[in-house]
């Protein structure tokens, strides 16, 4: 973030990846999603975004890319964000995100460090699709399962922002490739608290896929690295599915008690799934 004033500042960030599911168009929209959402997760207005291409133009050809390209196009029309320019690369495998630029007010600005102990979590949207997505990779993916991923993925986190802002929320921040307990755990250090999970909305038939073996790699990681901020006794499974890297996911917000009620009206698919509490910085238990 840069301020321009006191009553105004840029959001810069940038983001994009290979392919996570087959068809162009829905991976272009895919892509825009995810580099819109962290604007949205602080609160921020998305203005402009500058389009990045890496292409194999001797494998794949020009009209694949055009479909990538309208997904992209018609996802930032959709969030009211103009794209004013790119750059584009011979590359070995393709490639395609967005650099996305933002406006906020400094003094409503929402970041990850504001969660308060008794205030209850909030997610937007259902995790699963990490692992969704490494099915699609290795052909095993049924086909009404990858669709369900692809509209998580696509939808824009732009309701849920303004709701939030509307509302009032301690901290927000989007769940990406850290998963869901990487990414609260990095709100819960930043706050200076600790958390209590319950149940997380998972994409119908992604735990089919989880038991089936389909696992991404960086989701290894994530375990590894969210084993340590874990107290008590828990279950393999479910640390796995709540550690899966997600791609374009949900807002996760900390919010009192009577912000949640109003996020719950005015957010469609916002679930409560768990609580803030004094204790160890970035401490978890999952009830």
């Amino acid at each position: 973030m840069y301020r321009l004033s006191s009553e105004s500042a840029l959001v810069q960030t940038v983001d994009f990846f290979t392919p996570v599911v087959d068809n162009p168009y829905d991976w272009g929209r895919i892509a825009a999603a995810n580099a819109l959402s962290d604007v949205y997760a602080m609160g921020a207005t998305p203005v402009t975004a500058l389009q990045m291409v890496g292409w194999p133009r001797d494998r794949l050809g020009f009209d694949v890319l055009a479909d990538v390209v309208r997904g992209g196009a018609d996802v930032m029309h959709l969030a009211g964000c103009t794209i004013v320019g790119g750059h584009s690369v011979d590359d070995v495998e393709p490639k395609y995100g967005f650099a996305v630029t933002g406006f906020v007010d400094p003094s409503r600005v929402v970041t990850n460090a504001g969660a308060r102990a008794g205030d209850l979590l909030v997610l937007t949207k259902p995790i699963g699709t990490g692992i969704i997505a490494t099915a699609i990779k290795r052909d095993g993916c049924p086909e009404p399962v990858a669709r369900r991923a692809i509209d998580v993925m696509a939808m824009l986190n732009r309701d849920a922002s303004i709701a939030m802002s509307a509302v009032g929320v301690g901290a927000a921040t989007d769940v990406t490739g850290f998963g869901f307990l990487g990414h609260l755990g990095e709100m819960l250090v930043a706050s200076g608290v600790s958390a209590v999970v319950g149940d997380v909305a998972v994409i119908e038939g992604a735990w089919e896929l989880l038991d089936a073996g389909f696992f991404p790699g960086g989701s290894e990681r994530n375990v590894e690295a969210a084993r340590p901020m874990v107290a008590g006794d828990y279950d393999e499974r479910r640390l796995r599915m709540l550690c899966d890297a997600q791609t374009s996911g949900g807002l996760l917000m900390s919010a009192s008690p009577r912000a949640t009620a109003a996020l719950i009206d005015g957010i469609d698919g916002a679930v409560v799934v768990g609580a803030v509490e004094a204790g160890p910085a970035g401490r978890v238990r999952l009830d």
